[in-house]
């Protein structure tokens, strides 16, 4: 039963949003009112402790997802507070794929913003339970009723208001809570620590009277006993209350909306109370699924410390030592200090050094991690984001998580013959840390090639190949990276027949290639008619397959959309091999996209542009001439959105060029939409 008890205690939460939409700040609130920091830092002033990077203090901006952990109502919070730039959004994956609830914020005068609601739909993909917090109230233009329209008109849920706000902008000063029927204000000399409750002004009597008949209609809906007590007139308790929103959270039917201003200080408690009552802890999460590496069978895993291992590694990170400290959440079993796992996903024996609980950059030593934890580990050499660890004696491979392709690439050099071996290593280690990254050397420029999510996250990496890891190299302008594909359906028969390595090779197979919708990915179908080829030439044949994608004809760049058929093939007993199936099969992808009509396909960006209407005309030209296809046009009081999308590589210096043409007030937001057709 303690066992129980202590997993009921634990909620693994995130903090997610959009840019600017004040996350950091509300981590950064929670940590002082929970007592695991003394001092309130600022994200304006470089002193937030959880953007503890230097370029995170330099820039403002969340760029890396930290871990901490605090107490409030005798439960374990595990935070994540994640980055809210598009650049950034494999660190808010990796992180959603491990959690178990999800803060969001949003901005009130913002409302459901770009970033928002790609975050919010990553978080529908691992079925995420969330609670939405409406910040900045105390902002001029905040709109607290309008952003729960724009949740239900953009995001399709059903918004559950469990506070209402008391005064608007610069005179929001507490919140009304629609639970207890009462009214919190926050004492601003105690930095927001303390708060009281009181009536309800009479004034906004009628107006919360209507709000919670709609919230006490919703909680009673769903429980036969309760409905008797709402039709009957009967007072429902503010815990009968609590326990129909914890079920209506955790099966996704509604999303609990607070609100507040985080940094004035005001709102932020009822946050952790909610967290508390609403999020699911470990132990009511249902069973971990995987696959069993040697038998091919899905597998489960309770959450239980008594059951075999099983711990998924969500991020790699180089820490100031230069160690590999390894991000772990536990399922399920126990890992221990100076112990061995197994990492199931390389078939690879590991050995855990030391084991940390996460304070930001500061770090707790402890003995072993128990099911539901979220720990660093030391002392892991072979895995990797997305590895399973488990027991030898009972493997399993968890769901692996989702990494995006990098669409922007630049050139480095190293400036000294001192930096070269240095680049290197250093390089090595920044893949480890950020799947969404890649390096290639290019043999015709003798350069190297990295490759990321766009300007700021490239300029991220420079950055700290220079501060980090003190290396100077010279940076070429961003590139854009392209995809190829096909245009028609081709069928061709491709055969290899030659002495390589002093044995006679063959392969003889018929292809037919096929066009893919856009965004499809690439697919691998063995059509073959029965005993045609042996069965373990078939594997051969796909990486034949796969490897000829990789470098298209076009001007050697990845081969997407496409579906790839094996219809027919030849085998001759002695002489067929797998390396003259799998020569056969790249060999036929190759000549095959030649004649299928090769196309080249280029990253089309998302574009959301808020300017003052005076300006209208001038931003429309300027897409326009960018070869951007507008969207939507609408108003939002005194400023349009416009929506459109445009060519990344028509994006160069957008920022600059919207400044000028607004005299500094348009804003944009940018992010990836699809490959498609260069123009």
């Amino acid at each position: 039963m303690a066992k129980k008890n202590r997993l009921e205690k634990i909620r693994n939460i995130g903090i997610i949003a959009h840019i600017d939409a004040g996350k950091t700040t509300v981590t950064e609130r929670i940590l002082f009112y929970t007592g695991e920091s003394h001092k309130m830092g600022e994200v304006h002033d470089g002193q937030a402790i959880m953007d503890y990077l230097v370029q995170e203090q330099e820039r403002g901006i969340t760029i890396t997802s930290a871990a901490t952990t605090c107490m409030w109502l005798d439960h374990e919070i595990h935070i994540i507070d994640t980055p809210g730039h598009v650049d950034f959004t494999i660190e808010v994956e990796r992180s959603l794929r491990v959690l178990d609830g999800a803060i969001v914020v949003f901005c009130a005068v913002g409302g459901v913003e770009p970033q928002s609601e790609t975050v919010w739909h990553q978080a529908d993909k691992y079925r995420v339970p969330r609670i939405a917090f409406i910040n900045k109230m105390d902002r001029i233009g905040a709109d607290f009723l309008g952003t729960i329209q724009q949740m239900r008109d953009k995001l399709g849920v059903f918004p559950l208001l469990l506070q209402l706000p008391l005064g608007e902008e610069v005179k929001f000063h507490g919140v009304i809570d629609l639970i207890t029927n009462q009214a919190i204000i926050w004492h601003d000399n105690t930095l927001g620590s303390t708060y009281s409750s009181e009536p309800i002004p009479n004034e906004k009597k009628e107006e919360a009277a209507h709000y919670r008949d709609l919230l006490l209609e919703k909680v009673a809906e769903n429980d036969e006993r309760l409905l008797e007590k709402y039709l009957g007139g009967e007072e429902i308790s503010p815990e009968e209350i609590r326990q129909e929103i914890r079920k209506l959270t955790l099966s996704m039917k509604a999303i609990p909306v607070l609100c507040g201003t985080a940094l004035r200080n005001k709102g932020v408690q009822p946050i952790l109370d909610a967290v508390v009552h609403y999020f699911p802890s470990p132990a009511d999460i249902p069973a971990v699924t995987g696959v069993n590496p040697k038998t091919g069978e899905e597998e489960q895993r309770p959450s239980n410390d008594d059951a075999p291992l099983s711990a998924l590694a969500f991020k790699i990170l180089t820490d100031e030592e230069k160690r590999k400290l390894t991000f772990i959440r536990v399922y399920s079993g126990k890992l221990t200090a100076e112990s061995e796992v197994y990492n199931a996903s390389k078939n690879k024996r590991e050995r855990i050094a030391r084991i940390f609980r996460m304070h930001a950059n500061k770090r707790e030593r402890i003995k072993e991690a128990k099911t539901g934890d979220i720990v660093g580990v030391v002392g892991l050499k072979d895995t990797f984001t997305g590895d399973t660890l488990s027991d030898q004696g009972h493997p399993i491979v968890l769901e692996p998580i989702d990494v995006y392709r990098p669409v922007m690439s630049i050139a480095i050099e190293p400036k000294t013959r001192d930096d070269v071996e240095k680049l290197e290593s250093a390089l090595a280690k920044l893949v480890d840390e950020d799947p969404t990254f890649t390096v290639k050397h290019d043999e015709d420029s003798a350069q190297t090639i990295i490759s990321g999510m766009g300007e700021l996250h490239l300029d991220v990496l420079v950055t700290r190949l220079l501060q980090d890891f003190s290396i100077n190299v010279n940076v070429g302008k961003p590139q854009v990276v392209y995809r190829e594909t096909i245009a028609e359906v081709f069928e061709i028969e491709s055969k290899f027949e030659k002495e390589l390595g002093g044995a006679f090779q063959f392969g003889q197979l018929k292809l037919r290639l096929e066009p893919l919708k856009r965004g499809e990915g690439t697919k691998f179908i063995n059509k073959l008619p029965e005993n045609k080829i042996p069965f373990q030439f078939l594997g051969p044949i796909e990486d034949g397959v796969n490897e000829a994608l990789l470098s298209g004809v076009i001007a050697g760049y990845p081969i997407v959309d496409i579906k790839i058929t094996l219809i027919d093939g030849t085998y001759r007993e002695g002489a067929s091999s797998e390396m003259g199936y799998k020569i056969a099969a790249s060999m036929g992808v190759k000549e095959g996209c030649e004649k299928a009509g090769a196309v080249l396909l280029e990253p089309f960006m998302s574009i959301e542009v808020v300017t003052p209407e005076d300006f209208m005309g001038e931003v429309i030209s300027d897409l326009s001439a960018r070869k951007g296809k507008l969207g939507n046009i609408s108003p939002k009081g005194k400023v349009s959105l416009i929506k459109a999308l445009v060519p990344l590589k028509k994006m160069f210096g957008y920022s600059t060029s919207l400044r000028s043409a607004t005299q500094g007030r348009g804003t944009f937001t940018m992010h990836f939409a699809r490959y498609d057709r260069a123009v």
